[in-house]
């Protein structure tokens, strides 16, 4: 039987535990069913020996997400058109304070690190995410993963290094980002598309994820000719009764485009040197749940 004092010890792990899980698979119902399970074998098993409990969950929740991971690379390979993480609602703002500890954890749950991470392995991707968003030391890491701390630090530098290499340059000011998107909407919703095409970069991308189940580019577009005519014309478009939020979405502004009172879906930019480097779409409706009733 789980004591109240077990439950309490889980409760205050557990939005490092669902920290760990979501950056690792990018979902949040697969992080909260790792996150789940993790609680399952807790007060199945918790004793009162654990010496370190925020390590042993940690351990947990990181050994199921490699094994979660290793079993939707499949599913994600017959994916529909590119995938995005699912958007997470983040507490990074302007009443949190401005610490570096929160521009780490900010940054590796932006969309662009997420994606990249996709294309790490599960074990380069666990040592990554414990390493460079949480901190953990590589001895912790290495028995977490059941590695020597030799190969956690072999995979850790291989990690870093690819994320580095991959991983594009924007501007991470919240108050910047905000401006710019409200111009990029209010230009798309114009009569004018110059207005528009003055705030992309000549090399701007859009990714959009709809899955198949609604309509999105099922490749990523690029240049701002081919953004900007895509994005007037959908801005254009038949979509009734239409109302914008502005919400932070990991660690970053965001726009939810409600179409009729539900939502339809997540606009991102990222952006650098005062204009928009690339536009992330997300309409995939079940990506989009956790925003009904919003």
């Amino acid at each position: 039987m789980t004591t109240d004092t077990e439950t309490d010890v889980f409760e205050e792990n557990r939005p490092v535990l669902t920290g760990v899980a979501y950056r690792m698979l990018g979902r949040i119902a697969d992080a909260e069913d790792v996150v789940q399970e993790a609680w399952l074998r807790w007060s199945a098993d918790a004793r009162e020996d654990v010496r370190e409990p925020r390590a042993f969950l940690v351990r947990i929740v990181t050994r199921l997400a490699v094994d979660r991971l290793r079993q939707l690379r499949t599913r994600r390979e017959a994916y529909v058109g590119p995938w995005l993480p699912e958007p997470l609602v983040t507490g990074f703002g302007p009443g949190v304070p401005d610490t570096a500890e929160q521009a780490v954890l900010a940054d590796s749950v932006s969309v662009a690190v997420l994606v990249v991470l996709e294309s790490l392995s599960p074990l380069e991707r666990a040592v990554f995410v414990l390493r460079e968003a949480f901190g953990f030391p590589y001895g912790e890491i290495a028995a977490t993963l059941d590695r020597s701390e030799a190969a956690v630090r072999q995979l850790s530098g291989r990690a870093r290094r690819h994320v580095e290499e991959r991983k594009p340059r924007y501007d991470v000011d919240p108050a910047r980002r905000r401006d710019l998107t409200e111009r990029f909407l209010a230009a798309a919703a114009g009569g004018d598309i110059e207005d528009l095409l003055v705030l992309l970069a000549a090399d701007v991308r859009l990714v959009g994820d709809s899955g198949g189940k609604s309509k999105a580019p099922l490749r990523i577009l690029e240049s701002a000719d081919k953004v900007g005519r895509f994005l007037f014309a959908v801005a254009h478009g038949p979509v009734p009764d239409q109302e914008i939020r502005f919400l932070e979405l990991n660690g970053g502004p965001a726009a939810l485009v409600l179409s009729g009172g539900r939502p339809d879906s997540v606009i991102q930019l990222e952006v650098l040197d005062g204009v928009v480097q690339c536009v992330y779409v997300i309409r995939n409706p079940d990506k989009l749940i956790q925003f009904i009733g919003r």
